[in-house]
């Protein structure tokens, strides 16, 4: 008999495990994430438990590619659109939600976020399952995201049933959130999937939206560690402030890559491996807003609001 938290790349195992009514840790290209059935409402609230997150706080549904997910959402032609150009893939469409979803899933709103992962054995998961997922990151509330299946060990343990591993995330920061209510679009959370790559499909010039928190990731802080996260310009500037504020070589880190897609993939293992070797500050180098820059800067953002 397995224990709590075990790590299995069986894709079996783990669809029992969920079609049973249990928690598990799931990986996606983007980030892992904590996965229940959405269906089963005592099931999505030992992820509130086992996080600690709100219970007003939605939660994003995971579809297999072969779903219709109208069965769960009301799509406007530009979520149409965006769905048709970028599903499997990492970008979340909150709805307006049908019936289907509970309020459980939603926080009680009427809006529902969608998201079709593109990882194979996710995937291959959800085709078992043949129902919606729900899986916000597998941390602590409002902590460092996790891109390995042992981050979710670590921070979750024997919380969970089990937890698939899918190896790293190849992307390593969470999905964009694009709202498509009336007919309105706008971008609540970036990603890889970028505000210019969803105006060309829409033919619409889009803002990011920084208003009331109505999805994941919006609140002002958010994939925080334990060290203080100071932003800065460059890595000069991350040596200047350590010395005005006399911290030796060990007690603080940099943070930085000129690659910003190395920048999203390394950045929330780098900030785990801080905690870990117990720094008290990190300067986080802020990179150019280019394509996947723009994601990564509002994560070190959020991650420096921390308090």
């Amino acid at each position: 008999m397995n224990t709590p938290g075990f790590i299995t790349s069986d894709v079996h195992v783990a669809s029992r495990i969920l079609n049973d009514g249990g928690v598990i840790g799931i990986p996606t290209e983007t980030v892992y994430g904590l996965a229940a059935r959405a269906d089963k409402e005592e099931s999505v609230g030992r992820i509130f438990d086992i996080k600690g997150r709100p219970r007003n706080h939605p939660l994003i549904a995971h579809l297999s590619a072969v779903a219709d997910p109208l069965q769960w959402g009301f799509f406007n032609v530009h979520a149409h659109a965006l769905a048709a150009a970028f599903w499997p893939g990492p970008i979340t469409l909150l709805v307006p939600k049908t019936d289907r979803v509970g309020d459980w899933v939603t926080g009680g709103r009427n809006t529902v976020g969608l998201r079709v992962p593109s990882l194979p054995i996710t995937q291959l998961l959800l085709n078992e399952v043949d129902e919606a997922v729900v899986a916000p990151s597998a941390n602590h509330f409002g902590k460092v995201s996790p891109t390995t299946a042992s981050h979710v060990a670590h921070d979750l343990g024997s919380d969970v049933d089990c937890i698939l591993d899918g190896g790293q995330c190849s992307i390593g920061v969470e999905s964009t959130i694009v709202e498509c209510v009336n007919n309105l679009v706008s971008v609540l959370r970036p990603g890889a999937v970028t505000a210019e790559q969803i105006s060309r499909i829409t033919g619409l010039r889009l803002v990011s939206d920084n208003s009331e928190s109505r999805a994941p990731g919006m609140m002002v802080s958010h994939y925080a560690p334990n060290a203080t996260v100071v932003l800065v310009a460059s890595a000069e500037e991350a040596q200047s402030k350590a010395h005005a504020q006399n911290l030796n070589s060990g007690e603080w880190a940099l943070l930085n890559n000129h690659d910003v897609e190395q920048y999203a993939l390394t950045m929330y293992d780098l900030l785990r491996t801080f905690d870990i070797q117990a720094k008290k500050v990190v300067f986080a180098v802020m990179p150019e807003s280019h394509g996947i820059g723009e994601a990564v800067r509002d994560r070190l953002r959020k991650a420096a609001a921390q308090g």
